[in-house]
Parts: C-alpha cells; structure tokens; sequence
C-alpha cells in the first residue's frame, strides 16, 4: 500500500519571526507538511499559477492558504479577490492568519471568501497553540478538493467478462 503523500500548506507571511515562529509550532506537534513560504502576495499567486520560480512546481494545489493581510507588492486581500475570482483556484480554503484586529479587515475578507480569520496572538504560547490547530484541522481533519490532490491516471475501464462482447 502506497505511503499517503504529506498535504503542502502554502504560507504568505513577509515577517521573518512570523515565519519561524509559525514553522516552529507546526514542527513542534509533528505536522510534517511541506510548509511552502512566500514572502509577498505577488509571490503566493505565482506559486498557484505556477509562473516564475514556481512554473516547474508540482501540479496540485495546497491543502490550505495561510495568508497575511498585509503584505508588498501585493496585499492579502488582494490576493484573496483573486483566488476566489478564478475557478480553477476558488475551492482552495484561504485562512487569514493576520495581527489586525480591525473590523473592516475581518468584514472584507469573510466578503472576499476567507474561509477563516485568526489574529494572530501577542502571546507566544496561544501563538503555538493557535498554529497547531489550524494546522491540525487544515492538514490532518480537513478532506481537501480534488483540485489539490497530486494529479493520478485515470483507472483502466473493466475487462469484460465475454470477450466477444464490446460494452
């Protein structure tokens, strides 16, 4: 029996101890997903159309976008409009893994498509426990779409049990 191959979380995060503080949690509980990082919103949306650096990337989508709101070149929600916008890319579950608190952020991203909204704690310990569980949820509960399996041949058609009999 083949081994289940590991769901890849895509993160946009331009904040280097955001970064190494969210890898170290999910390393921490044994979440051995592949953990892409993108550094700016232009960069996770190269990685889902796979342009630039990213055009030889495995076909598939992540498992789970965790995406910040305030990021270069192009924002978060911004990002967001477009995913959500482009059939092929808008099963993808986006949760807002941000430190604004301000209600208009939250409003916009539900009305964009967000699948979820975390702030991000001040607190290291409910920083490390919040990761866990989004990372519990998204790459472990979680049954993703089709569109972020790896893609596999289709199964051959069944052999007929009359060879003479062509349906």
């Amino acid at each position: 029996m083949p081994t289940p191959q590991l769901k890849r979380i895509l993160m946009a995060e331009d904040h280097r101890e955001d970064v190494e503080l969210t890898l170290a949690a999910l390393e921490e509980h044994h979440l051995a997903n592949e953990v892409i990082v993108v550094r700016d919103g232009q960069e996770a949306l190269d990685y889902l159309y796979r342009k630039e650096a990213y055009r030889d990337r495995p076909e598939g989508l992540p498992v789970v976008l965790l995406l910040d709101l305030k990021m270069p070149k192009v924002d978060g929600l911004e990002v967001l409009r477009r995913v959500k916008a482009d059939p092929s890319l808008k099963s993808l579950p986006i949760v807002m893994l941000t430190s604004s608190r301000e209600e208009i952020d939250l409003i916009r991203s539900y009305a964009l498509g967000a699948n979820a909204y975390v702030v991000k704690p001040v607190d290291f310990q409910q920083f490390v426990d919040a990761v866990r569980t989004l990372g519990c949820f998204w790459a472990l509960i979680n049954e993703p779409p089709p569109s972020s399996r790896p893609a596999t041949a289709p199964a051959p058609p069944p052999a007929s049990a009359n060879p003479e009999d062509p349906t």
